[in-house]
């Protein structure tokens, strides 16, 4: 008897290893080139200052099922390996991520995906440069050519609106993310008031470049502001103009941006 039941708890360990203690590895529906391109994202996020601590995060969008999505651990963008990504499913519930603990805020890009079939990949970042935007009234608008894409007001997501005034400011739940989404509209960029921001694209490259740009954007117009209120902002035609030719060079920038980042951080093995 003592044998049958040594033989049984084998076979109910063995069943179960996939939810305790089964090797982590990228989904397989994920093709490599896109696991590629999500870790080297992460990377070139925090080598360019843009995720600067353990709690921003990239994600994008199942091309097998779309209304899946792919993001890492929670862990450090800087420290990304193909190892830690974790698909998620239309609730944002994490498909067999074993021993791998997900994100808290991953509703900010489950939501978005739900409400906005165009975007491809999301970006959510602290960046402190925004902040001063989120809280002031003065509304971020673009002032270099690179950030052409900011043309369109940029609105802010106030959590008190939707959460009350005794919230932890994070998007943990369904509902929060369908508020966040909301504001975002059809745009490329929400503020959130106190907290950040969330930038979205139609693939990793162009996501990234915008969380990038509005970040440079943002201190360049911190600093006009400090000369005078008199600020000859992009107009929306010229704004709309330079996203075009922007957008059909970004291969330029990811090149040297991904050749530094890998310079910079841990080496990683797609297997």
């Amino acid at each position: 008897m003592r044998r049958i039941w040594g033989s049984l708890a084998v076979l109910i360990m063995a069943i179960m290893m996939p939810a305790y203690g089964a090797k982590a590895q990228a989904p397989a529906s994920m093709p490599a080139d896109l696991v590629e391109e999500f870790v080297v994202g992460n990377r070139i996020l925090f080598d360019q200052g843009i995720i600067i601590d353990g709690f921003g995060h990239l994600s994008v969008r199942s091309p097998a099922d779309p209304t899946h999505f792919y993001m890492s651990r929670a862990r450090g963008a800087g420290l990304v390996v193909p190892d830690d990504i974790i698909e998620f499913d239309s609730n944002s519930t994490a498909l067999n991520p074993g021993d791998r603990r997900p994100f808290s805020e991953r509703w900010i890009h489950g939501e978005i995906y739900r409400t906005r079939p165009d975007v491809m990949a999301v970006v959510h970042t602290h960046a402190p440069s925004v902040i001063p935007f989120g809280v002031t009234g003065v509304p971020l608008r673009p002032i270099l050519h690179m950030a052409g894409f900011l043309s369109h007001e940029i609105p802010v997501f106030e959590i008190r609106d939707v959460a009350g005034d005794d919230s932890n400011m994070l998007i943990q739940t369904a509902p929060l993310g369908a508020a966040l989404a909301k504001v975002l509209g059809q745009g490329p960029v929400v503020l959130m008031r106190g907290h950040g921001m969330t930038v979205v694209g139609k693939t990793i490259r162009q996501a990234v470049s915008r969380s990038i740009y509005t970040d440079v954007n943002a201190r360049a117009e911190l600093e006009a502001l400090k000369l005078g209120s008199h600020i000859v902002f992009l107009t929306e035609k010229e704004g709309a103009n330079i996203a075009a030719v922007n957008d059909a060079s970004i291969n330029r920038s990811w090149e040297i941006w991904k050749q530094k980042a890998l310079q910079d951080t841990p080496k990683f093995d797609l297997k």
